[in-house]
C-alpha cells in the first residue's frame, strides 16, 4: 500500500505542475491575436513619435552650434534598432501563427510554437510601450562646445607655391566655380597645398559654416568615404554604420544640403561618385565647394572639375644643380636627397651621387623607373640594416595612417629589432634615435608625438619589401580587404597587416611557421576560429585593438608560445581566457578602454614574468577587477619584477592607498586616472596628498574625473617639493565642488592643461609662494564651462611655449595672465566667445594691441 500511495502522490504532483504550466502559458496563446494588434498599433505610434522627434532635432540643428542631446540620439537609435527586430516578429511570422489558432485561441495546432511566439509578442509590446514613455523630451538639442571653422593641420610652408595658392583661393571665392581639381605627380606638394588651403579658412574672412577634410586614397570604397564624411557631421554611430549605402547617402545629402560647405578630398586615384556618397553637386546657386588632389589629369575630367590646376615641380636654375636636375624638381625627392647630401663636402662625393642617381634611374619600369630610385637613394644611405628594417616596418600601416611614436617603441622592442636593452626607457631612447634618423632622411613625416609615411614613400617601401621577400623577408599587406587572404598566402610570410580592413571573420587556419607580426587593428572582425593560432609558433606581435565586436579570445591563443606583444585595447573583450597564461614570454599587454572587461582569472597576469608594459587605463570596472577581488590583482602584479610602464584607473582613496602599498607598481606608473565613475552624480572625494607623497617619479599624465572634490595638504609640498615634477598632461573634468588647482605650482613641467565642467571653480592658481615658475612650459590651456572662474592666476606669467588658449563658458573671467612682455611667444591662438573677448580687461593698451591678432572667435 505504501508503494501505491507514493505513486499516486507523484502523479498528482505531476498533474498539478502540468496544470500550473498550462495555466501560466494560456494567456500568451489566447491573447496572441489581441497582443499582435496592440503591438502593431503601438509600434506605429512609436514610429510617429520618432519621426516627430527626429524632425524637431533636424530643424534645431540647422542653427549654429546646436547639436542633439546624447540621450535623444540614443533613444532614436534604440527605436530604429527595435523597428528592425519588429519586422521579423510581426511581418515574418504573424500570419502563420494566427492560422495555427483555433477554438478562440484555446486549442492551437502547435501549442508550443504558439506559446513561444505569444510570449515574444507580449515582451516586445512591453518594450515598445517603455520606449514610447521615454520619448517625451523637454529639450532635444543643446549648444555644443565651440570649435573654430577648422582644426589647423600641421603643414610645411608652401615654399615656391604662393602663386598657385593664391590662384586656388581666388577660385574658392568665385561663386561661379564649384569644383576644383589639383593634379600633379606624387611628392610634388599637392597635400601640402591643400593643407594650407584648409588652414586658411581660419585666417581669411569667409561665410562657409562647414569645412570637411577627408583622405580618399587608392582603391577607395563608397562606404568608407561615407563613414569619413559621416564622422565629420555627427552621423557615425554603430547603427548608422550598419545602414545600407543608399540610406547613408540620403542622410549625408539631407545634412549637407542645409550647410554652406567646403569638401576637401586628398589623394584621389580614381573618380569618386559623389551622388552615391550623398554629396550635393556644387553650383552657383548653392555655392558649395569641392577641392580635391590627384595624380591624374584624367580624374579631374571624370570629376567634372570646372578648374583643373597642375601642381608642377619646382624649377631649378655646378654639382648641386645637376643633382637637383636628376630629381626632376620633385620637392619630396629634392628634400630627401638634399638632406642626405648635406654632409657631403668633396666634389667626388657629389659626382658619385650623380652617378648613382643616373645609373639606377634606368633600371626600373613604371613607378620604379624614376621616383623609387631617387627615394631608395635615401634608404640605401641609412646608417644600418636595423634602421632600414624599422623603416620598412612602417609600411605595414595603412596609407595616410598616423603612427604613434610610442607604439613603434613597443612593437620594435618585442620584435627583437633593437639592441639589448635593460628597460623600456633604454628601448625608447634607441627607438626615438631611429625615428629621428628616418625623419631627418625625409622618409617619415613628423606629427608631434606621431609620424606618418608619405604615400609615395610607402609605395617605395612596399616595393622594396617585396624585392627583399626573395631573401626571406616577405610581408603580406592588404589594408582594404573584405575577406581574409587565402591561407596559402600565409605560408612563407614573416609579417601580415590587415589593419583597417572590412574582414568580419577568420574562419580558416593558416600554417605560418615563420610569422612574426600580425596586425588586425581597426577591422570589423567579429569572430576568430578557435584553432586560428595553432600553427604560428614564432608569432611575437599580435595587435587586435579597436575591434569593438570581438568579445572573446580563442582559448587556443595558448599556442602562441613566442608571443611578446598583445594589444586588446578598445575591444569588446569581456574576460580573459585562463589559457592566456601559457604566453609566458609576454612583454607588453594593453587592455586600455576595454569597458566591458569584468573578469581576469587569478594567476594569469602573474604568469608573465617578463612583462615590461601593462596598460589598464579605463579597463572595465577597474576597482572591481583589480582592487576588490578576494586576492586582488594589484597584489598579483607586485610580483612582476620587470614591469617598467603601468597605466591604470583608481576610483577612490582606499584603492589608491592599496596601490601605494606596492612600491614596484607606484614607481612604474606613467598614467593615472582618478575616476569617480558616477558621471551624473559624482560622490567620491580624493586626497591628492596621497599621490604627492607617493614615489611616482615617472608619472607624466594625471586625469581627475567625476569627483566631488580633490584635497591637497600644503605640508605635503614641504616634505616632497618635487611631488609633481614629472607631470606634463593634466585633465580635470566634472569635479563639482573643486574650487582651485593651486597644487599646480608644483608641476613646473606641465605642457597641457584641460579643465571642464567644474561648476564651483573660482581660480586655477593662487599667489605663488614657491621658487618655481608655474606654466613656464605650457603649450595648451583649455578652460570650458567654469561659470564662477574669475582668475587663472594673480600675476602675468611668462609663457614662451604657449600655442593655444581656449576659453568657453567662463563669463566672469575678465583677465588673462598676459601682458605685453608675454606677447613674445610666437604663433599663439586665443579662442573664445566674441562677447567675452570684448569685455576682457588688460594691463595696458600695449598688451591689448599685442594680443588682438591672436584672437579667433568661436
Amino acid at each position: 500500500m505504501g508503494s501505491v500511495l507514493s505513486i499516486s502522490l507523484s502523479c498528482d504532483a505531476i498533474v498539478s505542475r502540468c496544470w500550473d504550466s498550462v495555466f501560466e502559458r494560456e494567456p500568451y496563446v489566447r491573447k496572441l491575436q489581441e497582443n499582435l494588434q496592440a503591438l502593431s498599433t503601438s509600434l506605429q505610434e512609436l514610429k510617429s513619435l520618432k519621426n516627430d522627434v527626429q524632425r524637431e532635432v533636424e530643424l534645431a540643428e540647422r542653427q549654429p552650434r546646436l547639436r542633439r542631446l546624447e540621450r535623444v540620439n540614443n533613444w532614436i537609435l534604440s527605436v530604429e534598432a527595435l523597428e528592425t527586430e519588429m519586422n521579423e516578429v510581426i511581418e515574418s511570422h504573424s500570419t502563420q501563427e494566427i492560422e495555427k489558432l483555433c477554438c478562440g485561441g484555446y486549442c492551437p495546432k502547435n501549442y508550443r510554437s504558439s506559446y513561444k511566439y505569444g510570449k515574444k509578442v507580449a515582451r516586445k509590446l512591453v518594450e515598445v510601450e517603455a520606449l514610447k514613455s521615454k520619448g517625451v523630451f523637454e529639450e532635444v538639442v543643446a549648444e555644443s562646445l565651440p570649435t573654430t571653422l577648422v582644426d589647423v593641420r600641421p603643414s610645411e610652408p608652401t615654399v615656391g607655391m604662393e602663386l598657385i595658392f593664391n590662384q586656388v583661393w581666388r577660385h574658392i571665392e568665385d561663386e561661379q566655380v564649384g569644383m576644383i581639381g589639383l593634379y600633379g605627380m606624387g611628392g610634388v606638394g599637392k597635400t601640402t597645398l591643400l593643407t594650407q588651403i584648409h588652414n586658411n579658412f581660419n585666417r581669411a574672412r569667409n561665410d562657409f559654416n562647414l569645412v570637411i577634410w577627408i583622405v580618399v586614397s587608392k582603391g577607395h570604397k563608397i562606404e568608407v568615404v561615407q563613414d569619413k564624411i559621416g564622422e565629420k557631421i555627427g552621423l557615425l554611430s554603430g547603427v548608422w554604420k550598419r545602414k545600407e549605402q543608399h540610406e547613408k547617402a540620403e542622410d549625408i545629402f539631407r545634412i549637407l544640403n542645409t550647410k554652406k560647405f567646403v569638401l576637401l578630398m586628398d589623394d584621389l586615384w580614381e573618380p569618386v561618385e559623389l551622388t552615391k556618397v550623398g554629396v550635393p553637386a556644387p553650383d552657383s546657386r548653392n555655392k558649395f565647394k569641392i577641392v580635391f588632389t590627384t595624380r591624374s589629369e584624367e580624374v579631374c575630367g571624370h570629376m567634372d572639375a570646372q578648374k583643373k590646376i597642375k601642381v608642377g615641380c619646382l624649377t631649378w636654375d655646378k654639382h648641386a644643380e645637376i643633382v637637383a636636375k636628376e630629381c626632376g624638381g620633385l620637392p619630396l625627392a629634392l628634400i630627401t636627397v638634399g638632406r642626405v647630401m648635406a654632409c657631403k663636402k668633396t666634389p667626388q662625393e657629389w659626382k658619385h651621387a650623380v652617378q648613382v642617381l643616373r645609373r639606377l634611374a634606368s633600371g626600373f619600369s613604371g613607378m620604379g623607373d624614376k621616383v623609387f630610385p631617387l627615394l631608395k637613394f635615401s634608404y640605401d644611405n641609412l646608417p644600418s640594416q636595423k634602421v632600414r628594417s624599422c623603416f620598412l616596418y612602417c609600411a605595414l600601416f595603412p596609407e595616410d595612417f598616423v603612427i604613434l611614436k610610442d607604439d613603434l617603441v613597443y612593437f620594435w622592442m618585442c620584435e627583437d629589432i633593437l639592441d639589448e636593452y635593460g628597460n623600456v626607457e633604454e628601448a625608447k631612447n634607441e627607438s626615438y634615435h631611429i625615428i629621428g634618423t628616418l625623419l631627418a632622411s625625409c622618409l617619415l613625416e613628423d606629427e608631434g608625438d606621431s609620424v606618418k609615411m608619405h604615400d609615395v614613400i610607402r609605395d617605395m617601401a612596399l616595393w622594396l619589401a617585396c624585392d627583399l621577400g626573395k631573401e626571406g623577408e616577405s610581408i603580406l599587406v592588404d589594408t582594404g580587404a573584405y575577406h581574409a587572404p587565402n591561407v596559402a598566402k600565409w605560408k612563407n610570410v614573416k609579417r601580415v597587416s590587415l589593419m583597417g580592413s572590412s574582414i568580419k571573420s577568420l574562419d580558416e587556419t593558416p600554417r605560418s611557421p615563420n610569422l612574426l607580426t600580425l596586425f588586425l587593428r581597426g577591422t570589423f572582425l567579429e569572430r576568430i576560429v578557435n584553432d586560428f593560432f595553432d600553427f604560428m609558433p614564432t608569432l611575437r606581435v599580435l595587435d587586435l585593438s579597436q575591434n569593438v565586436f570581438i568579445t572573446q579570445l580563442p582559448t587556443r591563443v595558448a599556442n602562441l608560445v613566442s608571443l611578446q606583444h598583445l594589444n586588446l585595447s578598445y575591444t569588446g573583450i569581456k574576460w580573459l581566457p585562463v589559457e592566456l597564461a601559457a604566453c609566458a614570454r609576454l612583454k607588453y599587454l594593453n587592455l586600455e578602454h576595454t569597458l566591458l572587461l569584468d573578469y581576469v582569472p587569478p594567476n594569469v597576469l602573474s604568469n608573465f614574468p617578463l612583462l615590461k608594459v601593462l596598460r589598464i587605463l579605463d579597463c572595465g570596472s577597474s576597482n572591481q577587477v583589480f582592487f576588490y577581488n578576494e586576492k586582488t590583482m594589484i597584489d598579483e602584479l607586485q610580483g612582476l619584477k620587470h614591469l617598467d610602464v603601468l597605466s591604470l584607473t583608481v576610483g577612490d582613496t582606499s584603492c589608491f592607498l592599496n596601490l601605494d602599498s606596492h612600491h614596484i607598481l607606484v614607481t612604474c606608473t606613467l598614467t593615472l586616472c582618478l575616476n569617480g565613475e558616477d558621471y551624473v552624480n559624482p560622490s567620491s572625494y580624493f586626497d591628492l596628498s596621497d599621490v604627492a607623497m607617493a614615489n611616482m617619479k615617472y608619472l607624466d599624465t594625471l586625469q581627475i574625473k567625476h569627483m566631488v572634490d580633490v584635497y591637497f595638504t600644503w605640508i605635503t609640498s614641504l616634505e616632497n617639493p618635487d611631488c609633481f615634477l614629472g607631470l606634463q598632461f593634466i585633465v580635470v573634468v566634472n569635479c563639482t565642488n573643486l574650487k582651485n588647482l593651486e597644487w599646480l605650482v608644483f608641476a613646473p613641467n606641465l605642457i597641457r592643461l584641460h579643465v571642464y565642467r567644474c561648476c564651483k571653480m573660482t581660480r586655477i592658481l593662487g599667489l605663488n609662494t614657491t621658487k618655481t615658475t608655474p606654466f613656464a612650459k605650457l603649450t595648451v590651456l583649455c578652460l570650458s564651462r567654469l561659470p564662477h572662474l574669475w582668475r587663472i592666476c594673480e600675476n602675468p606669467l611668462p609663457v614662451p611655449f604657449l600655442k593655444k588658449i581656449l576659453i568657453y563658458g567662463c563669463p566672469v573671467l575678465t583677465r588673462l595672465p598676459l601682458n605685453s612682455s608675454s606677447a613674445q611667444t610666437s604663433n599663439l591662438i586665443i579662442e573664445g566667445e566674441e562677447k567675452w573677448w570684448n569685455s576682457l580687461e588688460w594691463e595696458d593698451q600695449a598688451a591689448q594691441n599685442a594680443f588682438l591678432p591672436c584672437f579667433r572667435p568661436v
